[in-house]
């Protein structure tokens, strides 16, 4: 029987924390956009590794990566915490998702089939018949299936970090935010200049649209909302 190299079996082992690490992300990062790890909250290692069955290594550096995205913030000489919620990382995302989005949105419409629009739309009438819970979810999908055209993988990953901090905003003022109404008109015309080939027209909807959802967001954290006027 031929046993495997040292070196194969410290790549399969690399890979399997690998794994380890990324179901960790996905856990993780699900509890802290819906709340169940709430800002502030003290992210144990050792708790950690207890919970999901593994060692420290892939929970330490599945907090790295949700520090990367904005999500867990490390303290010297601390424990990894749940990061907090704020007027200014609201507006920082808010200023990211406009210039990101407008940029893959641009790209995205030359390639833009109308059957990629209709399943926009689609999505869309999902998101007017579906409870006000799963709103977040599914406005992320039918923006990002105006975005998928544009083949450009690491500027779709970056839009999805961002939609997952956004949503995180989302689900805690949910149940404050009148807005469902305004965002559907402006998905019905964000499709109908897409559907028209409008580059101009799409992407000022779109524009428009995100900045609009970054102001109701800020008005009901209870800060003003003059970081996000005459600027877009």
């Amino acid at each position: 029987m031929v046993r495997p190299r040292e070196d194969d079996t410290d790549e399969t082992a690399h890979g399997r924390r690998g794994e380890q690490a990324a179901e960790i992300v996905q856990s993780l990062r699900n509890d802290i956009i819906e709340g169940t790890l709430s800002e502030g909250m003290e992210l144990r290692q050792q708790q950690l590794a207890e919970r999901f069955g593994v060692s420290r290594m892939p929970v330490r550096e599945a907090l790295r990566h949700l520090e990367a995205e904005g999500l867990v913030i490390f303290q010297p000489n601390k424990s990894a915490r749940v990061s907090p919620l704020s007027v200014s990382d609201l507006q920082e995302i808010y200023e990211m998702r406009i210039a990101a989005e407008a940029l893959a949105l641009r790209l995205a419409l030359p390639e833009l089939s109308n059957a990629q629009i209709d399943h926009a739309g689609k999505i869309q009438t999902s998101i007017e018949q579906a409870p006000v819970a799963d709103f977040g979810t599914l406005n992320a999908a039918f923006h990002r299936a105006l975005y998928i055209p544009c083949a450009r993988p690491r500027l779709l990953a970056h839009i999805e970090v961002l939609s997952n901090a956004a949503d995180r905003y989302l689900r805690v003022t949910i149940a404050s935010l009148d807005y469902a109404a305004k965002s559907n008109r402006e998905h019905h015309a964000l499709l109908e200049a897409c559907l028209r080939r409008d580059e101009a027209a799409a992407v000022s909807c779109l524009t428009q649209h995100i900045a609009d959802a970054g102001r109701a967001l800020a008005e009901i954290m209870g800060s003003s909302s003059e970081r996000f006027d005459n600027k877009y």
